[in-house]
């Protein structure tokens, strides 16, 4: 990580607190998928955003300046820093009285990044990343390829981060341009975040996946093993789509911000007492985590007008077309969580919704689903009260018992009152960190590590 770049000064803002930033390592096909999406969505927002990006060259500027013409209509401030070259100030899109050019010197360590960075009172955004050295490729060298350059870093829509990278970026401009500086200084103490931006945060998510698949879909790769490779990073990065959504509507959500967290340490638990396989522990978890993705149910692919092949309904004849779990559907390897999330309002006697099933027809997961969900959420309730543990965990335990066989499935509530019992008796359910390591699930969050995490968990099951 280079010295005096905006990743290395964020990454040191963050090294010795207790939310460390986690980076990734991203191709360039996924960053240019990442990017265009977020980039196009300033073309149907009315919040008139800033922008502040990074194109580490001249030449990159300019692949992409006529679609920034578009974006700067839109927005109220465009600064676009770049190793100066040839054409680059000369652009017609360089003119416009809303966009400013920062030549970077050639030793700028800034000149090594690829940055976004939008701020607008709907929505934020920042894809953050700086070029691997030769040194960091290792053995296998620079690849040949464009597409197969990689990138260290990571994107996000956590609104303070944002906001703290763009004070970053613009401290940095300062030093070529203190006016602009000033300027892009006043433009974001401007723009004041919407109290609710959930519907906005949706349209968003639906398209970066669209995009992410589209790219997938058009790439012409030299090998197999390199199509797979690069396939694998884009996937990775649709479902970290779907995971910093639900973690901005748990962040949101004032009286209760742990929520999903917390449902996924007690069906992990379940999972266990239950005997359940590896692999459905792992659905299980991943539809845990995104279990309360309420935008979505609203959301419509940009791509797909709104309609879903039918092959997207192999998975789950007998599930209505919930628009939650549409978006979802269009990821093969999360049918089956959004068949999960669908069903977790179903009632054991057949009355619940959307498809009125009951028993053993409704999904096992969506059963341990509904009935951690709910007893979370009476738990968070309490945990202000002056009542012990041993009391908040009876009395919540108590009004799901008072559902069981009509709500609830009663063996799965029988479960859970050995799981309290175990807790009342000093059990530990330590809450684990949301990220996957192998294969696709390459996943970082910002919630990693939040000392509010060990505070609220340790207030139930420690």
């Amino acid at each position: 990580m280079l010295e005096g770049s905006i990743l290395q000064q964020l990454e040191a803002a963050h090294r010795h607190t207790t939310r460390p930033i986690r980076f990734g390592v991203y191709y360039k096909n996924t960053l240019v998928a990442l990017c265009h999406a977020l980039e196009d969505h300033i073309l149907t927002d009315d919040g008139t955003p800033l922008v502040i990006t990074a194109f580490q060259q001249g030449k990159w500027y300019l692949q992409e300046a006529e679609r920034y013409a578009d974006i700067a209509r839109c927005s109220c401030q465009i600064a676009i820093m770049a190793a100066a070259e040839s054409g680059f100030a000369e652009h017609p899109t360089s003119q416009l009285p809303n966009v400013d050019l920062v030549g970077l010197d050639a030793g700028d360590p800034v000149a090594q990044e690829w940055h976004l960075i939008i701020l607008s009172p709907n929505y934020t955004a920042m894809v953050i990343c700086q070029e691997l050295s030769e040194a960091d490729y290792g053995s296998a060298g620079i690849p040949t390829s464009d597409l197969e350059r990689k990138f260290y870093g990571l994107w996000t829509f956590e609104p303070e981060l944002v906001q703290e990278t763009a004070e970053i970026a613009i401290a940095h401009i300062k030093k070529y341009n203190p006016e602009l500086a000033e300027k892009l200084t006043g433009d974001k103490q401007q723009i004041i975040p919407s109290i609710d931006r959930s519907q906005n945060l949706g349209a968003v998510v639906s398209r970066v996946v669209d995009y992410l698949q589209t790219g997938q879909d058009n790439l012409s790769i030299p090998t197999a093993l390199q199509k797979q490779t690069l396939d694998r990073n884009l996937v990775s990065n649709e479902i970290q789509a779907f995971l910093r959504m639900a973690q901005l509507m748990d962040m949101a959500d004032v009286n209760n911000p742990m929520a999903a967290a917390e449902v996924v340490v007690l069906a992990e638990a379940i999972a266990q007492l239950l005997d359940l396989p590896a692999w459905q522990i792992k659905r299980l978890r991943l539809a845990a985590l995104l279990h309360r993705i309420d935008p979505l149910q609203n959301a419509e692919s940009v791509l797909t007008s709104g309609s879903i092949p039918t092959r997207y309904q192999e998975d789950a004849p007998s599930c209505p077309l919930v628009p939650g779990a549409q978006v979802l559907r269009t990821m093969p390897r999360l049918r089956a969580v959004a068949q999960i999330i669908t069903h977790q309002s179903e009632w054991w006697n057949g009355s619940g919704e959307p498809a009125g099933l009951a028993g053993d027809e409704i999904p096992l997961e969506s059963r341990i689903l509904a009935l951690l969900a709910d007893f979370q959420w009476r738990l968070n309730q309490r945990k202000s009260s002056n009542q012990s543990r041993e009391q908040i965990f009876t009395q919540a335990l108590d009004e799901c018992r008072q559902q069981q066989s009509t709500r609830f499935d009663p063996k799965l509530v029988d479960t859970l009152a050995l799981l309290v019992m175990g807790l009342q008796q000093g059990l530990d359910l330590p809450l684990m960190t949301p990220k996957f390591s192998a294969g696709i699930w390459i996943l970082d969050s910002q919630w990693d590590s939040h000392s509010k995490i060990s505070e609220d968990i340790g207030s139930y099951f420690t």
